[in-house]
């Protein structure tokens, strides 16, 4: 079997003889079609490797890397020397020194190319547009490839002054670049879109595409890619569950299982059409090489260990208040020109940078007058986004698990009783000032976002053939049901109570659920909205099954 990749560099996977999804035919029709562009995609995704692929075309052509990719036999766009910046080096703290290293980083690359002529600068956008002059001079072009255009913004969104002096600077070198005749291709990468930084700007000659259909899985492996290239690892991972040989595996099995693939790493979508959409590259090559190594299946969350917390996020989250009101709906939309054409991340609607951060995404086609639809993309995502809603409007931390266990979820192995008090203890640790639970639908959606943020297959107003109950939680032993009930002032919680005993009775809510052998517990219980009880004052358990 071939390794699995953990450089960004594509002369590795020839020397480490990896995995190598080929994306070539992707990356050809970009520098068919386009001169400079501009795409954005969450971290983790291969943004790097997809520069650093194009970076290695225009530099080497297509020896040695490319004998057995699409392109081998077709690249006909000549050899120019590649200027690469990786704008995660450089300070995000202190904008003198992030210039002088931006700086140093061109001079380093213009006595490289053996440019004479050009004049020296310590403002990156004077110096790279004394260069480009130089290189007019000289009737010479080169290819400039720009990686985390914004990582100084987004590791100071909740520092405006500093985000403004890096905005500044940025703004004035990217406004160098537009119109230059000198760039035989300039491509920026990054996670945000920003209108003014001047990337997206009124004038700017770098086209976005960071929606655009025919490169919508260029960054990304679709499902038949990963069948294609990655069949000894499917193979290995049906055999290890099945106990068979690998060459015994039917194509049945192995669809069965990116099946299963798919529900927790799938479901990215960047296309302005809502149709194509691709698996978080990170997560599918760490899960296959977990696989490898332990010969077991195992469906972790990598994204989230690395890339789901990321900078931007977390720090919008500190200084910004979250409004929760889109999460009690079944889908979450955004204006079109708010998604489309952000101007700041301090003033970005919190929706649409979950969605550049790669927690939410894409719903729907992108229509302009029709609101963006977002939501989940799969598992994984959802239970890194619920995780870290639940630390916004939680106090404290509360853990998921019975008192002196560390895998024993209260709600799989509890009693009601212990199910109940562990509800009230979640409901003690919410941030009442800022998130009040004044309606049954907030009462929900804390419970929905705690359980999924715990990693517990949560189903909120789940239907069946006779309605539809407030939450099923389905574990490995349980299937539990909670019927709540929201009193304002405890007077009708009694009411109440009978009223969910009777819902649950008539409907027989979670039954469909235990198919696999799970016992049934359901329970009735009232939320008395009372300033001085606010938790769950009565429930009643239904027999379990």
């Amino acid at each position: 079997m071939k390794k699995i990749a953990t450089s960004e560099n594509i002369s590795e996977f020839t020397k480490r003889n990896c995995v190598y999804v080929d994306k070539t035919q992707y990356i050809y029709h970009l520098l068919d079609n386009h001169t400079k562009v501009f795409i954005s995609r969450p971290r983790r995704f291969g943004k790097s490797l997809t520069l650093n692929t194009i970076g290695t075309l225009f530099e080497k052509g297509v020896e040695p890397y490319f004998k057995d990719t699409w392109i081998y036999d077709k690249w006909t766009f000549g050899q120019f020397p590649v200027l690469r910046l990786n704008f995660i080096g450089y300070s995000r703290t202190d904008v003198i020194e992030f210039k002088r290293s931006l700086c140093m980083e061109i001079r380093k690359f213009a006595d490289k190319i053996k440019l004479v002529g050009y004049l020296d600068d310590y403002e990156p956008n004077n110096l790279i547009k004394n260069v480009l002059d130089a290189l007019h001079e000289e009737d010479k072009q080169i290819v400039l490839l720009i990686d985390e255009y914004d990582h100084q913004l987004t590791a100071n969104i909740n520092e405006p002054k500093l985000y403004e002096q890096f905005e500044q600077c940025l703004r004035l070198f990217y406004g160098a670049l537009k119109g230059n005749e000198q760039l035989a291709f300039l491509a920026v990468t990054g996670v945000t879109r920003l209108k003014d930084v001047s990337v997206l700007s009124a004038g700017s000659d770098i086209e976005d595409l960071s929606y655009d259909h025919a490169c919508s899985q260029m960054i990304g492996f679709t499902r038949d890619e990963i069948k294609r290239f990655y069949d000894d690892y499917l193979r290995l991972g049906v055999s290890c569950e099945q106990g068979i040989n690998p060459e015994e595996v039917t194509q049945t099995q192995l669809d069965e299982f990116l099946d299963r693939m798919a529900y927790h790493y799938d479901g990215y979508c960047f296309d302005e059409k809502g149709r194509d959409k691709v698996f978080s590259t990170w997560s599918v090559n760490h899960f296959l090489q977990a696989l490898k190594e332990d010969e077991e299946v195992e469906f972790g969350d990598y994204w989230y260990d690395v890339a789901g917390l990321p900078s931007v996020l977390k720090n919008y989250l500190d200084s910004h208040s979250l409004d929760l009101t889109p999460f009690q709906q079944e889908k979450i939309t955004v204006p079109f020109e708010e998604f489309r054409s952000p101007t700041s991340l301090i003033t970005m609607h919190p929706c649409v940078l979950m969605y550049q951060s790669g927690y939410l995404t894409l719903k729907s086609a992108l229509k302009r007058n029709l609101d963006v639809t977002l939501g989940f993309a799969n598992r994984e995502v959802s239970s890194a986004l619920c995780s870290l809603i639940s630390m916004k409007f939680l106090k404290h931390q509360v853990s998921p698990y019975l008192p002196g266990s560390s895998t024993d979820y209260v709600l799989e192995k509890g009693t009601a009783l212990q199910i109940i008090d562990h509800l009230n203890t979640l409901l003690a640790a919410v941030a009442y000032d800022h998130y009040p639970i004044k309606e049954e639908s907030m009462l929900r959606l804390i419970f929905e976002f705690y359980c999924k943020g715990a990693e517990l297959e949560v189903r909120a107003e789940q239907h069946n053939s006779k309605g539809r109950s407030d939450l099923i939680v389905v574990c490995k032993e349980r299937c539990l049901v909670l019927e709540l009930k929201f009193s304002q002032d405890g007077s009708d919680a009694q009411a109440l109570l009978e009223d969910a005993v009777n819902q649950i009775k008539a409907r027989d809510y979670g039954r469909e659920e235990t198919l696999h052998g799970q016992k049934l517990l359901r329970i009735a219980a009232v939320f008395n909205a009372a300033a001085q009880e606010r938790r769950i004052t009565l429930w009643q358990e239904l027999a379990e099954g």
